[in-house]
């Protein structure tokens, strides 16, 4: 077992507490220890926890692994669909190459915590590291890997990111606000968004930033105008053809992604509106298509791919035991104004 902790005798020197001592203490076999060091998967939630507990008191360090780590960096992502995943994969793999590392990728099929099978798969390879994006991992999992000595990296997490987790996100909150007062700018004042899930932490970012810049500027926030998407095209359609048909339609639409934006033209088309003459639109994300659309998006541009870069390059330096300078980094968004905002008409 590559593990050491201390204990001393009242006036007596320390030593180093074996498997059977932590064993003795938790009230379980030394086997079952082992196999929570290990991370294995046939043990109870409560003995696991319970034993990993007593390793912290008594000072468990794991040195490193008994077995050198596979040449892999895994991927899960929640849903592989559209160009959101191909960024990151793409920056990984900028990373992944220059460490002769190659690049696992898996889906959990929309769901935002892979299943219980995954994480045995990933025990089983014994990659280099782990980099869950805009997806989470259950208290359960993450002490499974890291009992095996897995580091784990986040890009996009779904949640307030902890003190233990390393994770690599944007700056949502800023990217929110600059679309909203870019539209204030041009002298919108009905401007409506589009969200994503509430229990996205990106999202909330975004609308808490679209809510800061009105605020600012003394525009009140219309319930009415606050529509609940999903990030797919298909909200971006209907919400926005439900808005264009109030008796008081905004002027301007912030989805907060692309796709949703998409969905916002069709509805303009459909409605006989001109983009960006009688609706302007902003959307969140950059998706290299943006500059083909008609006409272009203006977006905020999201650095997906150099968050794929960055998150892979904690994992490497995680892997070979280096202090990070910081468990969390937020990587600039950046307004990118093309033709679909103006001025409004009315």
């Amino acid at each position: 077992m590559a593990a050491t902790s201390s204990a001393s005798a009242p006036g007596g020197p320390s030593r180093a507490l074996t498997l059977a001592d932590i064993a003795r203490l938790a009230g379980v076999s030394p086997p079952t220890v082992s196999k929570v060091i290990n991370g294995r998967a046939e043990v109870s939630r409560e003995t696991r926890e319970h034993v990993q507990r007593l390793l912290h008191e008594h000072g468990y360090r794991r040195r490193g692994r008994t077995t050198k780590p596979s040449a892999l960096l895994e991927l899960v992502f929640h849903e592989l669909a559209g160009v959101y995943p191909i960024q990151i994969i793409n920056g990984v793999e900028q990373v992944a190459g220059k460490h002769n590392l190659a690049v696992v990728v898996s889906e959990s099929r929309g769901k935002t915590r892979p299943g219980r099978g995954w994480t045995d798969g990933v025990l089983s390879r014994g990659p280099t590291g782990v980099i869950p994006v805009f997806s989470d991992l259950s208290l359960d999992q993450r002490a499974r890997l890291s009992a095996a000595g897995i580091p784990v990296v986040v890009v996009d997490p779904l949640g307030v990111p902890d003190d233990e987790l390393p994770s690599v996100g944007s700056t949502n909150w800023l990217g929110g606000l600059s679309a909203t007062r870019h539209l204030l700018d041009l002298g919108h004042r009905r401007i409506a968004v589009i969200t994503g899930p509430n229990w996205a932490l990106c999202s909330r970012a975004r609308l808490d930033g679209y809510r800061a810049a009105l605020d600012a500027a003394g525009v009140p926030v219309e319930p009415q105008l606050i529509r609940d998407g999903a990030f797919e095209t298909e909200d971006g359609l209907t919400h926005a053809s439900e808005l264009l048909r109030l008796p008081d339609p905004p002027t301007a639409i912030f989805a907060l992604n692309d796709g949703m934006a998409i969905g916002v033209y069709y509805a303009a088309a459909q409605a006989g509106l001109r983009i960006p003459d009688d609706l302007s639109v902003v959307g969140f994300d950059d998706y290299f298509v943006n500059a083909w659309l008609v006409p272009p998006l203006t977006t905020v541009r999201q650095p997906l791919t150099e968050m794929g870069a960055a998150a892979a390059q904690l994992v490497v330096d995680l892997s070979r035991g280096r202090e990070l300078p910081a468990r969390r980094r937020e990587l600039a968004t950046e307004l990118i104004v093309r033709a679909s905002t103006a001025a409004p008409h009315r």
